[in-house]
């Protein structure tokens, strides 16, 4: 079920209006103070001008191919913190093999390293990327292993705190398929910017093993990404990007290891299955920056934050990603758990409204969700619920976002609407099951990735 933006009444009460300004001038003064200083490719402007590495632009590097079609995310993850247990040696010697899983296949692809979280410079003198020889495997099929460049050479040093872009490189990427992003790093540099919950195996080889074919030397396993946060793709099968801003429900926690049954996952199959039937719905690939335990208010800690909120990560996370169209905003639940009380829904409601601002300012169509149900969980309360309840109706009521995605309705057992439906419920009441999962990406009205903005007045 959805309903837009226009059926609702036309401006918000008084009160959330000055709750709105309090939340965002408090959220300008954090984010000034955090990202101040930030390292090279930070923001948006890095990506959007086709993937600048270090002053280079990828699009004028010769080797570069002269491919047509259009630049999009085909996958993508939000650095959440530095990994524990890396904090001194990083993971010096040894390649790292990330396995992600494409959205849009492409002719053509280029790759985002990030040192968020790095105290010291990360030297990568060797990458590579390749298209998976099959499911859970560290093997790549040989003729796809291909190294990747920086400005022309195939090392970069990523300052702490900063990311870098890869050259351009030609490669046949497949849509829904494996692609291994592999990096060896000879010296110490920590701690290692990561997402945990990858619900993905990926692997690490002692030595320098980027352009192996085989999985022989990779014995060690992870199921977090490493360094890598974007795989961007030259495309003829996509026209811009969905980004589906989210927390662990969008991350996928509780769904199956390797099996890509996050609902963003099943979005993209449906969506591109329904162009594939010549249904007039738009030509988008999605990717997924999900972060368990986000919020739509409140970072976690340190400088820089891990699991910084959605508010303070929007421009980095959604504005950054390649030709984005829409953002789908599934936020809000952590902001009612991890408040020590009783949490304000004005607030949140406030917070959510400070997101879609700042999509529209950049002509970002803004999909929201409602809360799903929680009830049988640890951090239940009667309380808890009533908010939930508000910041629903709210959502409902049209006065958020330019459409509403219902998963609460969706996933609801009826007889007991404050609890999942028992074939949707993974178990912790609180995320759904891989059935759960895609009855998420079930419920989604692909119409209402149509549009972009409303016009600015």
């Amino acid at each position: 079920m959805t309903r837009g933006r226009d059926g609702g009444p036309q401006a918000p009460p008084a009160k959330q209006r000055a709750l709105l300004a309090a939340v965002v001038a408090a959220i300008l003064a954090v984010s000034a103070a955090i990202y101040v200083g930030a390292g090279v490719g930070d923001g948006d402007g890095a990506r959007e001008r086709g993937g600048l590495a270090g002053g280079h632009d990828a699009r004028n590097n010769p080797a570069a191919p002269a491919s047509t079609g259009t630049w999009v995310g085909s996958w993508a993850t939000s650095p959440a913190g530095g990994e524990p247990g890396t904090e001194t040696t990083g993971l010096a010697g040894r390649s790292v093999r990330n396995v992600v899983h494409t959205s849009a296949g492409g002719t053509s692809a280029r790759v985002t390293l990030s040192n968020l979280y790095g105290q010291s410079p990360l030297t990568v003198t060797h990458a590579s990327i390749a298209v998976s020889a099959g499911t859970g495997t560290a093997a790549a099929l040989a003729e796809t292993v291909r190294p990747l460049a920086f400005a022309g050479s195939p090392a970069v040093v990523v300052p702490a705190g900063g990311e870098v872009v890869s050259d351009v490189v030609r490669i046949a990427v497949p849509h829904d398929g494996d692609v291994l992003i592999t990096t060896y790093s000879p010296t110490a540099s920590g701690p290692v910017t990561y997402h945990p919950h990858a619900r993905q195996i990926s692997y690490v080889a002692d030595g320098e093993h980027t352009r192996d074919a085989t999985g022989a030397a990779y014995t060690g396993q992870s199921t977090s990404w490493r360094y890598v946060t974007a795989l961007d793709v030259l495309s003829n099968e996509a026209d811009g990007t969905v980004v589906v801003l989210g927390d662990s429900l969008t991350d996928g926690v509780t769904s199956t290891v390797g099996a890509n049954n996050r609902w963003p996952d099943v979005l993209s199959d449906r969506l591109r299955s329904a162009v594939a039937d010549g249904r007039d719905v738009p030509r988008y690939s999605v990717v997924n920056e999900g972060i368990s335990g986000n919020q739509v208010l409140a970072d976690g800690r340190g400088r820089p934050a891990s699991n910084p909120s959605g508010l303070n990560r929007f421009e980095r996370d959604v504005l950054g990603r390649t030709n984005v169209e829409v953002v789908v905003v599934v936020l809000g639940i952590n902001d009612i758990l991890r408040h020590p009380g009783v949490a304000d829904p004005d607030v949140i409601v406030a917070g959510l409204e400070e997101l879609v601002s700042r999509g529209h300012a950049r002509g970002v169509r803004v999909v929201g969700a409602t809360l799903m149900p929680f009830r049988g969980h640890r951090g239940y309360t009667d309380a808890r619920e009533v908010v939930r309840q508000r910041i629903n109706a709210e959502i409902r009521a049209g006065r958020v976002f330019d459409a509403v995605v219902d998963f609460d309705e969706g996933l609801l057992d009826p007889y007991a609407p404050r609890r999942f439906r028992s074939e949707y419920d993974s178990g912790d009441h609180l995320h759904p099951s891989d059935k759960g999962y895609a009855r998420m990406a079930e419920v989604f009205d692909l119409d209402d990735l149509k549009g972009g903005a409303p016009a600015r007045l």
